[in-house]
């Protein structure tokens, strides 16, 4: 089990995986992103300082959930993001198509020249105990 203090609101919780964070405090803050899609929606073009303060959310949530791929900046907006890797203007998010071509070709080349047979392992018979589990 492990056991963690809310990062939001400090209260002790199981975690189990993502942002460490009390099962009632991402109730909340997925409530808040759906009112900020439906705010965002609602006003086409707006920027993350007006969503901010509209629906009170701080803008390096709004960013974090850009960056999650959970909103996307429009094609017409004066506001982007950049690719982590070179820079390039995006509209969510980390890595422009170029950089993530790049990466999954560059992960599927590793897998295929770091494929071989599994090596072995190698018998240590010499002391006369053969492969027994050891205590320390």
């Amino acid at each position: 089990m492990n056991i963690r203090n809310c990062r939001s609101c400090g209260r002790i919780f199981n975690y189990l995986s993502g942002p460490p964070i009390c099962p009632a405090c991402r109730e909340s803050q997925e409530a808040k992103f759906q009112e900020v899609k439906e705010y965002i929606r609602a006003h086409k073009g707006v920027g993350i300082a007006e969503v901010s303060e509209a629906c009170d959310v701080e803008p390096a949530q709004i960013r974090q959930w850009l960056r999650e791929d959970r909103l996307e900046v429009t094609e017409d907006s004066p506001m982007f993001l950049n690719c982590e890797s070179c820079g390039e203007p995006i509209r969510s998010g980390k890595f422009c198509e170029r950089c993530k071509n790049k990466m999954t070709k560059g992960f599927n080349d590793a897998l295929k020249t770091g494929h071989h047979e599994p090596e072995k392992p190698e018998k240590h018979d010499s002391d006369g105990h053969g492969a027994r589990m050891r205590f320390l």
